[in-house]
């Protein structure tokens, strides 16, 4: 589940202490006037849950209402990457010295949560790693142990950031916060912006929540934007079922055995119980659990 950028600031960035611009959400032109009014200069951005805005158009600059208004009607008639801008937001214009990125995701290869951080931010991180490697720092988390400040510090070290890097491992700390907490698939700030009065500020972030944990962060699930569905798709969601089309003849019908299946949660509970049993009897009922994971026993719950 993807959130706009104003729900990922509003809802995830902010209550985690990580700054960002003053900015308002608005639906007509004329709110975006009275928006600009109220901030002073301001980027007028579309909110769609895709990336490449700026090179679609749906991303300017006002520095009056009437710039404002113009440009929100403008952006309101696009549709960007099969979605249509029903709102833009309106965001403080800040005096940009550099920009950063920043992100925290899932690493396939390590199966653990990687920070990755970049002196070269506004850009795509993989056009990045193409022409300038070294301008990318990465570090592999082991979730028990977290991420802190003195983590993404040692990470930083050697990197061309000066008085601003404490400000950086401050924030790089909360973005692991973040995915952690909230159940994240990916995290990213893009740019992380170091300002001429050398504030540190997020001026753009995408948030990405795993689809399974929409029970466990209902705030976030209710701001997220809609996936975008085929019909059969649609039918599928409306029968409980996570159907995806593909191109071709050829169809996998499959069942999860993962940590969202009722019988995993039994299992849990089970071993709950289990620790309050003497040592022989734990062993023996260990012993049919592996026997259960190995299909010579099917779980009853």
């Amino acid at each position: 589940m993807n959130l706009e950028e104003y729900a990922a600031k509003h809802h995830v960035l902010v209550p985690a202490g990580v700054p960002t611009p003053e900015g308002r959400v608005c639906k007509t032109p004329e709110e975006a006037a009275a928006a600009v009014t109220a901030i002073g200069p301001s980027v007028i951005k579309a909110q769609v849950p895709t990336g490449k805005r700026g090179k679609s158009g749906g991303i300017k600059i006002a520095k009056t209402a009437d710039e404002a208004a113009s440009a929100a009607r403008d952006i309101l008639s696009m549709s960007i990457g099969g979605h249509r801008v029903s709102q833009v937001l309106v965001e403080q214009l800040c005096p940009i010295e550099r920009e950063l990125y920043a992100a925290v995701l899932i690493d396939v290869a390590s199966r653990a949560p990687l920070v990755l951080f970049s002196t070269e931010g506004g850009m795509d991180i993989e056009e990045v790693a193409e022409t300038h490697p070294d301008a990318i720092r990465k570090h592999i988390v082991d979730i028990h142990k977290g991420f802190s400040a003195a983590d993404a510090a040692a990470m930083l070290k050697g990197l061309p950031l000066g008085s601003a890097a404490g400000a950086v491992s401050e924030v790089l700390a909360k973005l692991y916060a973040i995915f952690d907490a909230k159940d994240a698939e990916l995290v990213e700030i893009n740019p992380l912006a170091l300002l001429k009065d050398g504030r540190v500020v997020a001026l753009d972030c995408k948030f990405v929540l795993d689809d399974s944990s929409g029970l466990r962060q209902p705030d976030l699930a209710k701001v997220a934007s809609p996936p975008k569905m085929t019909a059969l798709e649609e039918r599928g969601a409306e029968n409980g079922l996570k159907f995806i089309q593909l191109d071709g003849n050829v169809g996998v019908l499959a069942k999860r055995r993962g940590p969202h299946d009722d019988d995993h949660g039994c299992h849990r509970s089970f071993r709950r119980q289990a620790r309050q049993l003497p040592r022989d009897r734990r062993r023996s009922l260990h012993q049919v659990g592996n026997r259960a994971r190995s299909g010579a026993v099917q779980s009853v719950c």
